[in-house]
């Protein structure tokens, strides 16, 4: 039955693949026709906006599932490999089965829109061939490349295990390597439409496609898109943890989940507390290619999008660290920390407060007299970046200090310098939160090409922060006392309603802020080069696009819905029929003894007997993960 699903999921990605390339060699014969062509056609009902707007919002969000999560599972099955605890080999394959049954998805998906362009925008897609002809073999041979990868890699899991492990994982690798340089070659494309370059002022292309490639923000959209990969695929998998731990019937089968759930938001809040800075770094390369294109966007029509960005990334923050937070309930000797939690609790609201201050209130000419203007006197200071930039830097402090106090809650120093590290870290933290606030006064007393540099002296003082602190944290705990075994499976059932909510949110956030990258170009398909002249020529009202955006998120998270089933499906036969082998025992699962917590087998390339040690030596110092060294 597996192999009938497997075949099944194969055919339908290769005939994707087919169409695609089928399609390739008559780009040139539709070039030629395309003068004898509507420039524009109608997709019935919805219009053919709408239509791209959907298929591709739906092909982004899987193709950012696919992309993101195999890398992180690749980096657990090395740890699995390494440690020899076949826990993680077990949470790696998991997650990969569910990249798995995406991937054909996404495919389809990316051969629709391709439909879509060719038939409903033929001018543009001429246009677009003619400058980047050469990057769609490079895209379909990649393509191809990664599928075959990905295949051997998840059906050779237990063929290329033991002795043969590390041509494994070197899969996993080799399939990371194909799929970022996907990423990359797509985004030339979305980033010419956005910055152009390589073109004389005809638009013709003049050199060779690197200058057109290697425009002003296909770098930073390639290093903000791959974080924000990592974080969607590390939301998408927790979700599933989630959805898999309330339909538990098993404590075992609580305690996996909630282990699963845990590394899942443990990665997306790994990388989401880094994504902001990816931000500003396009953000200022959008003002570098062209200052009326950035003031747009930050101070245009679009000003108040930038506001429900705020509430939800004040939702993705709160809702981690209570997350974290609920998490530390089931860690013996957490207690000593939990006094710590209102106080970061206010930070974090306050924060949230002042990012999500408009600079500008929505209000009647009688309330404008009234308070003097469009800015309220002592609310409108809270509306610029200055106070912004301080609020979010402020608030991934309070979520690195929120993340470092649940690592170490259940573990105690040993180390005789311990005292004197942990001083030096809540110092280093002390100085960072005042440089942040310093550079975040200080900004309201300058011009404002001066004031946007300030912000990158907080980032630098807050990454600073937490490699310093991380540098010192890990040392100071290797081989701490343990307090006790963390508790899996016994986390409260709302917790992991917090988890299916960001990844909801997020997903909801990268639908917004790819309308605003879209948005920004206004009424040209390429900026200032080729105008869009259709009936649709109009950027649409924030609210429109609130709609659109969330119709695409019910309906992707319909699909997931129906591909986390899918993933259940398979596994209510008897253990073993898959060709698997069984998910592992987790310590405080059952009353079970806590030496099995590594007896799925030696798919690590370890003997079960090294990977029982292993792991159970891991419960003597707490049950703490190798992913929190």
């Amino acid at each position: 039955m597996r192999d009938c699903r497997a075949v099944c999921r194969g055919a339908w990605a290769a005939l994707a693949v087919v169409t695609l390339l089928t399609l390739l060699p008559a780009l040139p014969a539709l070039a030629q026709d395309a003068a004898r062509e509507p420039a524009y056609r109608a997709f019935p009902l919805i219009g053919s906006r709408l239509a791209v707007w959907a298929i591709a919002q739906l092909h982004l969000n899987f193709a950012a599932f696919i992309l993101g999560v195999p890398i992180f599972a690749v980096i657990i099955e090395i740890i699995g490999w390494r440690t020899g605890d076949a826990r993680y080999d077990w949470l790696s394959h998991e997650f990969v089965k569910l990249t798995f049954a995406a991937f054909s998805t996404t495919a389809l998906l990316g051969a629709f829109l391709l439909f879509l362009f060719v038939g409903y925008y033929p001018k543009f897609w001429t246009y677009m061939t003619a400058i980047f002809f050469p990057t769609y073999w490079v895209y379909a041979i990649l393509f191809f490349a990664e599928t075959f990868t990905v295949y051997v890699w998840y059906y050779g899991w237990d063929w290329l295990s033991g002795p043969r492990k590390g041509i494994h994982v070197g899969l996993g690798v080799l399939s990371n390597l194909f799929g970022t340089a996907i990423l990359l070659v797509a985004n030339s494309w979305v980033t010419f439409m956005i910055s152009p370059a390589g073109i004389d002022e005809s638009g013709a292309l003049k050199g060779s496609v690197w200058a057109a490639i290697n425009n002003f923000t296909w770098m930073p959209i390639n290093i903000h898109r791959l974080i924000a990969n990592i974080v969607f695929g590390g939301t998408i998998a927790a979700a599933y943890a989630a959805f898999r731990f309330l339909g538990a019937k098993t404590d075992e089968e609580r305690a996996r989940y909630d282990w699963m759930g845990y590394i899942g938001n443990f990665v997306a809040l790994s990388a989401f507390i880094v994504l902001p800075f990816a931000g500003y770094y396009l953000g200022r390369e959008i003002y570098a290619f062209n200052q009326t294109m950035g003031i747009t966007m930050m101070g245009g029509f679009m000003s108040w999008l930038w506001i429900i960005q705020a509430i939800l990334i004040g939702v993705l923050f709160i809702g981690s660290n209570y997350y974290l937070w609920l998490g530390m309930e089931r860690i013996p000797g957490s207690e000593r920390y939990r006094r710590y939690v209102p106080m970061m609790i206010g930070i974090l609201a306050f924060g949230f407060m002042v990012w999500a201050t408009p600079r500008s209130m929505v209000i009647t000419l009688d309330e404008a007299r009234a308070m003097g203007g469009t800015h309220h006197p002592v609310l409108g200071f809270l509306g610029v970046m200055s106070a912004k930039n301080t609020a979010v830097n402020m608030m991934i402090l309070t979520t690195f200090v929120s993340f470092v106090l649940y690592r170490r809650a259940n573990r105690i120093s040993i180390k005789p310098w311990a005292g004197a590290g942990m001083a030096i870290q809540w110092a280093v933290l002390g100085l960072a939160a005042a440089i942040v606030v310093f550079y975040g006064v200080y900004g309201y007393f300058v011009e404002s090409l001066v004031r946007i540099g300030f912000s990158v002296y907080q980032v630098l003082a807050v990454l600073a922060a937490i490699v310093v602190v991380m540098a010192i944290d890990i040392p100071m705990f290797k081989g701490a006392r343990s307090t006790g075994t963390i508790r899996w499976g016994t986390i409260a059932p709302r917790s992991q309603y917090v988890l299916i909510l960001l990844a909801v949110t997020f997903t909801w956030l990268m639908g917004l802020m790819g309308f605003a990258r879209s948005g920004i170009r206004q009424h040209w398909h390429v900026y200032g080069v080729m105008r869009d002249n259709s009936v649709d020529a109009v950027t649409p009202a924030i609210g429109y696009a609130a709609n659109m955006i969330t119709t695409v998120t019910i309906v992707f998270f319909a699909l997931v819905m129906f591909i986390f089933w899918l993933g259940g499906l398979g596994e209510k036969g008897k253990a073993g029929e898959s060709g698997h082998a069984a998910a592992p025992v987790f310590a405080g699962g059952s009353d079970a003894d806590p030496g099995g917590t590594a007896s799925a087998g030696s798919r690590g390339g370890r003997s079960p007997a090294r990977g029982s040690q292993a792991s159970s030596a891991g419960e003597s110092r707490g049950g703490r993960s190798p992913l929190l060294p």
